[in-house]
C-alpha cells in the first residue's frame, strides 16, 4: 500500500457529538487527518469540496440521513470507500447496516464499538498503521 497515514483524510459524519469527537480522536491517534460533520447535509458538503480517503457515516441522523448520504456520495465519487455505522434507533442496527451495504457502503460496523474496532474496520478499506501501544 502506498501513502502514509498522515496523508489520509477521514471524513466522519455523526450526530452524537461525544461519539463524533471520540471517533475523531481515534483516527487522529492513528495518524490520519480528520474532518468532522454533524449530519449528512454537512457531511455531503464537506465531501463535495474535499477529497477524503474514507468516509465514516452514521445511518440514523437528522437532516440528511446516512442512506441518502451514501447514495449521493457514491453517485459523485464511487471510488471513495464508505464505512457505515449504526445503533439502529427503533429498528435493529443490522437492518440498517444490511441496507447500507446493499446501497454502496464498503463496510459496516454496529454500535456500540470500541476505538480499536472502528480502526480495524477502517483498515480493511484504507491503509492505516496499527497504533503503537507505547504512544
Amino acid at each position: 500500500m502506498t501513502g502514509r497515514a498522515q496523508d489520509r483524510l477521514v471524513l466522519l459524519i455523526e450526530d452524537d457529538r461525544p461519539l463524533l469527537l471520540a471517533m475523531g480522536r481515534a483516527f487522529a491517534r492513528a495518524g490520519a487527518q480528520v474532518m468532522l460533520a454533524q449530519d449528512g447535509t454537512e457531511g455531503l458538503e464537506r465531501f463535495m469540496t474535499t477529497s477524503p480517503d474514507l468516509v465514516v457515516t452514521d445511518i440514523v441522523m437528522p437532516e440528511r440521513e446516512g442512506i441518502e448520504t451514501i447514495l449521493a456520495m457514491k453517485a459523485a465519487r464511487p471510488e471513495v470507500p464508505i464505512l457505515a455505522v449504526s445503533g439502529g434507533g427503533q429498528t435493529p442496527a443490522r437492518e440498517f447496516l444490511t441496507l447500507a451495504k446493499g446501497l454502496g457502503a464498503d463496510g459496516v460496523l454496529a454500535k456500540p464499538f470500541r476505538a480499536g474496532q472502528l480502526l480495524d474496520a477502517a483498515r480493511l478499506l484504507i491503509d492505516l498503521p496499527p497504533i503503537n501501544a507505547a504512544a
